[in-house]
């Protein structure tokens, strides 16, 4: 089994080195931090952590090839890689249709983009020239790393839509598939499936983190509290696969969206986030996270992905994990 941490990139960045020390001390195998736009940059959180770290994995969930270029994406990863001593993995997805609106982005083709720049990011990190006649890049033979890559950093695919899903199976060397409810794996592993099939590959040899939302603290009303914010912000940009099996629609967000992006209220949009919605995550207790856990690796999940908010206090929240619910799992598979 492997544990991950997920956080959104809007701490300060001193805040983030404690985190990852806390998650290595815990036992945690990755940690990720989003690159969402208008907050603080993952590249600039990861270097940190991995000067202040020895032995934990750390990542970027996501970065996308609209706000970054493909070829800067390799850049980047190239020297995260070699300056974390080949700790670094790549999380890459096509980003949010309405975030990459607010700077006035189309997200055209996204299947394509992801496919093409998978491509071209692999060309480069094998020291290859990478010239390319596609619909999203169009590049010379000029287009090569000017410096030796360490090796090919691991690239993993963050994915709602079932043709991303499919892509993870197909392309991907692991995926970061958001679980909303956590129990949406059952839905979520027979795409990757269908992709790792047509692609002649197994799912044994791709690392899927089962990604969740969970809220840990003793007072479960505060532990609620923090989740119903996350789901706030974040539940109108939700797929409507997802949607669907919460037994919801967009159309359930639309005065959240106003009350979070056009009247700046968010304790306004907190009282309206519903007990249906708080599905989307995990609430409570570390005893009540792991029936919910186990239910997913009964399922088949071997990697338990954990995300934001994590809790009222996230350290107090890593140090129950690392306590009560990492032994519970390895313990079970070993």
């Amino acid at each position: 089994m492997k544990f991950s941490l997920r956080f959104n990139n809007d701490l300060p960045v001193r805040d983030y080195i404690r985190l990852a020390q806390a998650a290595e001390a815990a036992g945690f195998d990755q940690f990720w931090v989003s690159d969402d736009l208008f907050l603080r940059s993952a590249p600039v959180i990861l270097t940190a952590i991995a000067s202040a770290t020895t032995r934990i994995e750390i990542g970027t969930c996501i970065l996308n090839p609209y706000t970054i270029h493909p070829a800067e994406i390799a850049m980047l990863a190239a020297t995260l890689d070699e300056f974390s001593g080949g700790r670094f993995n790549l999380g890459l997805a096509s980003g949010a249709g309405d975030f990459l609106g607010w700077v006035g982005l189309e997200q055209s083709k996204p299947l394509t983009a992801i496919r093409e720049s998978i491509s071209a990011i692999r060309g480069l990190l094998a020291g290859e020239r990478v010239p390319m006649q596609g619909e999203f890049l169009r590049w010379t033979d000029e287009a090569y790393l000017r410096f030796k890559p360490g090796r090919q950093v691991p690239i993993y695919l963050g994915a709602m839509s079932p043709k991303m899903l499919e892509a993870i199976g197909e392309l991907a060397d692991g995926g970061l598939p958001l679980l909303f409810p956590p129990e949406h794996y059952q839905t979520v592993q027979p795409y990757i499936a269908a992709g790792a099939t047509r692609a002649g590959r197994t799912t044994e040899s791709i690392d899927v983190a089962a990604c969740i939302w969970c809220s840990l603290a003793e007072d479960r009303t505060a532990a609620a509290d923090v989740l119903k914010d996350k789901i706030a912000y974040y539940g109108h940009a939700l797929s409507p696969l997802i949607l669907e099996r919460l037994g919801l629609t967009q159309a359930d967000f639309t005065d959240i969206e106003h009350a979070i992006m056009v009247e700046h209220d968010p304790l306004k949009a907190r009282g309206k986030v519903t007990d249906a919605m708080l599905r989307i995550g995990v609430v409570g207790t570390a005893q009540d996270l792991i029936p919910r856990l186990e239910r997913l690796v009964e399922m088949g999940a071997r990697h338990l992905s954990f995300g934001p908010p994590l809790g009222p206090d996230p350290l107090e929240a890593i140090a129950l994990l690392g306590r009560e619910v990492l032994p519970h799992f390895r313990s079970r598979s070993s």
